[in-house]
């Protein structure tokens, strides 16, 4: 009940603030024929790599008299938005035939400039009426001499714009009416850059603008729906007879225990199973604070995961503006802190752990200190390379706070809580003063060979969303489809406990009682098979490069798949403990 209350509040606070930003800002997008509208430009960067961006005046494009710099949200920080207020003048609902942006001339060292960022593919990133616009900033000619290529430079941009009534629906730019200058070997070239409106009238609805603006790139995000469903039933098929099997077997170890209690003649025979374990099997892993701070993270992650989810089939995250799903997770990550405190204090008092202190800081910091590593790192590396994709010190600042006066007090809130509303762990069995001894196991039933069988079927269930997340995520593509991502993270919960149970039943029935971390590490396993195909992807299926783009890539990805470690970790060792005092509790029953 503690955990629904708080997951409620949270995601009423997140609903509540969607609905006012988007009353709102469909009264401030109302505009009269002629009214100015502010034109931004935001970044610049190689279309290979997403994460790889630049301010728009890096290059040698002319710059207004007076620089002004869009004040931008957390969200859109975030994702490295650098917004400047340019000199394009486009007012509302004028047509304009051809206009000139400004005239100049630039050396052979800013041609080159323009020429190593049109050879790997520089595209940039305008903002108007908060719609994105994207357009490369010129093109490349291999063909016609391969050893010598022509670079041009668009110098003439046709913006073509759609309303309905007072309000903008879509803005696009005319590719086949773009001009472009050569840019030739000449010590200087003079530049006249220019552009263009026209507008056209649509009955397209304002609150759903942004679903047009998924086609900006070429779209690969067409999900099989076979494929889907071949997953799908594949999936069920497998569980099904797995969990068959473990009935039967259960059934026939059930008759075999209760006839051998019946048995008193000489011809009495020793069991053997995972009977024999029943004193043990309920004895406490080592490094019980970790444990218990990863059970509690990993309970707290549950509740994000079901929280973002819920909040995007409500429609709150759109196409290009991805912003708004780090500012969920961030406010969802302090809000549900309580949570992760209170499962870790709770877990902790029952293994009868006297820590308190270094409980609660554990599972404030597991999670985080290594996230403001990776961040640190990365904004490093972003700093040295001038990327706008570094964070500016004072949204980091911003989160620290946030989590500092909001997340860490929920913790020891949840910490405090738990430690005293925590009942006793009741367990069917009672456990003995020493620990039974371990018989020698074969090696394909060690932890090893368990962790690839417990992390490639739940692996082969997401695979293929996979591919598509990560063309959101790092490359140009929008995902949409939540409802499908919905369904594809239940089928990943009851395939990690199906199989993860079904593990620690085999691993008992080796008489090995060592099953709390193994299920744990086994559950996680699927995060280990994700960052192997994020290595996969980043080689085989993106043309991502350089030094920027590889550590932003691999350093968070190596966050995201400890993320799902712990949270599909804590669930395989979930369903393992419901698992485990079931099957005892019949036995002793019996």
């Amino acid at each position: 009940m503690f955990v629904n209350r708080d997951y409620i509040y949270s995601t009423f606070v997140l609903l509540l603030l969607a609905s006012i930003s988007l009353v709102c800002a469909s009264n401030h997008h109302k505009y009269k024929n002629g009214d100015v509208i502010p034109f931004y430009v935001n970044n610049v960067g190689p279309y290979s790599n997403p994460t790889e961006t630049y301010e728009y005046y890096s290059l040698p494009f002319c710059q207004p008299d007076h620089i002004k710099y869009k004040k931008s949200k957390l969200g859109e920080i975030l994702q490295g938005d650098a917004a400047v207020l340019s000199n394009y003048n486009l007012p509302f609902k004028i047509s304009i035939k051809e206009h000139t942006l400004c005239e100049y001339t630039i050396n052979k060292q800013e041609i080159e400039r323009f020429k190593k960022a049109i050879d790997e593919y520089y595209y940039a990133e305008m903002i108007y009426d908060d719609l994105p616009i994207f357009s490369f900033i010129g093109a490349v000619d291999r063909e016609t001499d391969p050893e010598n290529p022509r670079y041009f430079l668009y110098h003439h941009i046709p913006f073509e714009f759609e309303y309905n009534n007072d309000q903008i629906i879509k803005i696009n730019i005319n590719t086949a009416n773009i001009k472009a200058t050569e840019l030739t070997s000449s010590e200087e070239i003079k530049l006249k850059l220019t552009y263009s409106a026209s507008w056209a009238p649509t009955n397209y609805e304002f609150s759903k603008r942004m679903e047009l603006y998924e086609e900006f790139f070429s779209k690969e995000l067409e999900i099989h729906w076979l494929s889907i469903m071949n997953s799908f039933f594949l999936v069920v098929l497998l569980t099904g007879f797995l969990s068959i099997i473990i009935m039967k077997i259960l059934k026939n170890d059930y008759s075999r225990y209760s006839r051998n209690d019946e048995e008193e003649d000489s011809d009495y025979q020793e069991d053997y199973g995972w009977k024999l374990v029943h004193a043990d099997v309920f004895r406490f892993p080592p490094h019980k604070n970790l444990f218990s701070s990863f059970y509690g993270i990993g309970w707290q992650f549950l509740i994000i995961v079901c929280g973002i989810l819920l909040l995007s089939l409500f429609g709150m995250f759109y196409p290009n503006n991805g912003g708004n799903m780090y500012t969920a997770g961030i406010i969802l990550y302090a809000l549900t802190s309580c949570i992760s405190g209170f499962q870790s204090a709770k877990m902790y008092k029952n293994m009868g752990g006297d820590k308190w202190a270094w409980n609660i800081v554990l599972t404030a910091t597991l999670f985080i200190v290594p996230l403001i590593s990776v961040v640190f790192l990365s904004n490093t590396v972003a700093v040295t390379w001038h990327s706008t994709v570094a964070l500016p010190i004072l949204t980091i600042l911003e989160v620290l706070t946030i989590w500092l006066f909001v997340g860490f007090p929920l913790t020891v809130i949840g910490g405090i809580a738990g430690r005293r509303l925590s009942g006793p762990f009741e367990v069917p069995c009672r456990t003995k003063n020493f620990p039974r001894e371990i018989p020698p196991i074969p090696w394909y039933r060690r932890l090893p060979c368990q962790v690839m069988m417990a992390g490639f079927l739940p692996f082969s269930a997401i695979y293929i969303e996979l591919f598509y997340i990560f063309n959101s995520v790092w490359g140009h593509n929008s995902y949409t489809l939540y409802e499908i991502l919905c369904l594809v993270f239940i089928i990943l919960l009851i395939v990690t406990a199906c199989i993860t149970v079904a593990l620690t039943y085999f691993q008992l029935s080796m008489e090995d009682h060592r099953w709390w971390w193994t299920s744990f590490i086994n559950g996680g396993s699927t995060g280990i098979f994700i960052y192997l195909y994020s290595i996969y992807y980043y080689i085989y299926r993106s043309h991502m490069y350089g030094l920027l783009q590889t550590t932003f890539y691999f350093t968070y990805m190596l966050i995201v798949c400890y993320f799902f470690f712990i949270l599909l970790g804590t669930v395989g060792f979930l369903s393992s403990l419901i698992f485990v005092k079931r099957i005892y509790k019949n036995l002793k029953s019996d």
